[in-house]
């Protein structure tokens, strides 16, 4: 592997964790989690994010979440939506006292005009024109569509009215299409007329598609693509922007008090005073909503702030939310492994977020990176797997878990001392004596001969003085582990427990015992091989009701037939008592409670084990009395051993007991 060194510059990402870390957050999942395997492993790591041992903290989607459920809530808390109404009003309020004091400012002008009937003239049409704003509506729409037809005698007046209409069209229109925000800048009825043409366009396209017709979309676009932002290249993504577009004013109006949302909607209608545009935009609403229903698009926001905004502002921010909601569902999407990490729009993120949040996500991709350079998992098709050295960490987490903790009393419970002339060389020396292998220790053989004679030279060295080496047998032992995969082992959370042993027995075996023999072999309704790397794999669908203890030691029986060893055994791992037998046919037998017929086709194959000189011995997570009687007579045939234990204590008798048969003194 290469690695390059520049100099600190304060630029440069240190990514907090390291392989061994993150590797030793994905042991821990596996190995205690009944339903996970490596990809939901690495979907909780993406979720809850890392804690290190020195407190450090690398946040995970959840950390995300729930920032941006509360930078959501702040919106929330900060604004006044119902002022949005209360601007317009207040616009259109000052655009009537401005025309009310351009009116008397006009009377003031010609007060010493000589021009009677002129003079006269214009007072009447001030009174008619004071009057007529006298008697105008209350509420902002109906001022909008009464002052739309009004002739401003005061140029600001009429100005400032031009303003506000072209503001509160753009954001209507533009609620249905965000090019229109600009095209609208200087409407016309032309241009109107334009945009009517185009909506219709618009319906023909969609009802072609309800009716199974092929739309022309490209020639749509030619047409009347100025009115959408780039980068639309089908009709689905038109219609999924138009979607957001409409949903934004929906959620307006949602998130309004009723009044306010009754005025609002009569302001829409006196914007739009073209009746065939209105129907056309109702068609096309219907026409969406039949195609891609909404599907809670348009959701109420509960504003409880005191801040105002304007109808502008407001839009803006109903288009921040909704980013939001969209946002939060993609993170759910990727936490429960339905999207993957990839699928999130960093740029998005870090808009709505900010730069840490960005780095975050950034973090969260860099660990199957990591993990992958230092040989851990490998991507396999678009899911990852455990490579063999990612197998033996675990494996390795797994044994540490349970040595630490035994009491220092746990070891050698089992001793058993051989005598013989062979074996692997100890540190431990002791007097030679005929027959034994000649290991010699130089060292000690000299300085017994120098004790003995005295300090000078030559060092004369007799037959006495020779110390070597004891030896130590190191027995070689075939094992099945058979594991126990019944329904029940979950039910009553066993199986975390059993899986933990059985990766610790085989990083155990891997590393100091390599000359043995290991097999692991599940059983249920049948019996089956498991490879080690697979037992992080199993999921709930693979356990299923029946205990067929039978099919297992025959499976046992059968693959330690093939080893010369004289040390065989089986460790059986259960919950319960043989509850189904493999019939003369082939087919499974079951039936809870268990059969006396299960019972004696389970007892053949252990007197079958016993004339083989396999030893079983079996570890009972449960002291149910079918059980306890099934083992008492598995005992009394084979003379193997029988222990209850807890979940808790499983690893530490299995281990310890295993430990202690390998190693015996050669005197």
């Amino acid at each position: 592997m290469l690695y390059r060194y520049s100099r600190w510059d304060g630029t440069q990402q240190v990514f907090p964790f390291d392989a061994e870390e993150i590797m030793e957050e994905l042991s821990k999942e596996l190995i205690d989690d009944n339903f996970s395997d490596l990809n939901n492993a690495l979907q909780k790591l993406y979720r809850w994010g890392l804690n290190g041992p020195m407190n450090e903290r690398m946040p995970g989607l959840q950390d995300l979440m729930e920032k941006l459920r509360a930078m959501r809530q702040a919106e929330m808390n900060r604004y006044d939506l119902d002022s949005v109404m209360q601007d317009i009003k207040e616009k259109l309020d000052s655009i009537v006292n401005k025309e009310q004091t351009g009116l008397q400012r006009r009377l003031d002008e010609t007060a010493n005009s000589e021009e009677k009937a002129l003079r006269q003239l214009l007072e009447k049409q001030v009174a008619k024109k004071q009057q007529f704003l006298r008697d105008m509506p209350k509420d902002p729409g109906g001022q909008l569509r009464k002052l739309s037809d009004y002739e401003f005698m005061d140029a600001d007046a009429r100005q400032e009215f031009q303003e506000l209409m072209q503001m509160i069209q753009q954001q209507i229109l533009g609620s249905y299409f965000q090019g229109m925000k600009q095209a609208m800048e200087n409407i016309t009825p032309e241009d109107m007329n334009q945009m009517r043409e185009m909506v219709q366009d618009l319906n023909q396209m969609l009802q072609d598609r309800a009716q199974g017709k092929e739309p022309k979309f490209q020639q749509f676009m030619q047409k009347w693509g100025q009115f959408f932002p780039p980068g639309i290249n089908s009709l689905d993504e038109l219609i999924k922007h138009m979607q957001k577009q409409m949903a934004q004013m929906q959620s307006l109006m949602n998130s309004m008090s009723p009044e306010q949302r009754r005025q609002l909607e009569s302001m829409m209608q006196a914007m739009l005073k073209d009746d065939r545009m209105r129907m056309e935009l109702a068609r096309l609403a219907a026409n969406l909503e039949q195609l891609y229903p909404m599907r809670g698009m348009n959701q109420r926001y509960p504003f409880q702030g005191d801040e105002q905004l304007g109808l502008g502002e407001a839009m803006d921010l109903m288009q921040r939310l909704q980013q939001m909601d969209q946002l939060e569902q993609e993170l759910k999407d990727i936490q429960y492994g339905r999207k993957g990490l990839n699928s999130l729009d960093e740029q998005q993120l870090q808009d709505l977020m900010g730069e840490e949040a960005a780095a975050t996500l950034e973090r969260l991709k860099e660990l199957t990176r990591i993990l992958e350079e230092a040989g851990y998992i490998e991507k396999n098709g678009n899911r990852f797997e455990l490579t063999p050295r990612g197998m033996r960490k675990i494996g390795q987490k797994a044994l540490k878990d349970i040595f630490t903790q035994l009491k220092k009393d746990s070891f050698g419970k089992h001793k058993t001392s051989l005598v013989g002339s062979g074996g692997e060389r100890t540190d431990i020396g002791k007097k030679y004596e005929f027959g034994d292998p000649f290991l010699l220790d130089l060292e000690e053989t000299v300085m017994n001969a120098v004790f003995r004679e005295g300090q000078g030279t030559p060092v004369r060295i007799r037959p006495e003085d020779f110390e070597v080496y004891r030896t130590e047998l190191m027995t070689s032992s075939s094992t099945v582990l058979m594991l126990d995969m019944s329904r029940s082992m979950i039910l009553r959370n066993c199986w975390a427990a059993a899986k933990k042993v059985a990766m610790a027995l085989n990083a155990l075996i891997r590393s100091q015992f390599p000359r043995d023999n290991l097999y692991i072999i599940g059983f249920s309704d049948r019996a089956r091989m498991l490879q080690p790397e697979s037992l992080t794999q199993i999921t709930w669908n693979e356990y299923v009701y029946g205990t067929n203890m039978q099919h297992g030691f025959m499976m046992a029986r059968q693959l330690l037939g093939r080893h010369k060893s004289g040390n065989k055994q089986i460790i059986m791992i259960t919950d319960g008592e043989p509850t189904a037998h493999i019939e003369e046919d082939g087919e499974v037998f079951f039936s809870y409670p268990p059969t006396s017929r299960t019972f004696q086709e389970t007892l053949k194959e252990v007197t079958r084990c016993t004339r083989d000189q396999i030893v079983i011995n079996t570890f009972m997570l449960e002291k149910s009395k079918y059980l306890a009687h099934f083992v008492e007579q598995m005992t009394k045939i084979n003379k193997g051993r029988a222990f209850y234990a807890s979940p808790e204590s499983l690893g530490e008798y299995i281990l310890v007991d295993y430990v202690s048969s390998k190693k015996k003194h050669v005197k």
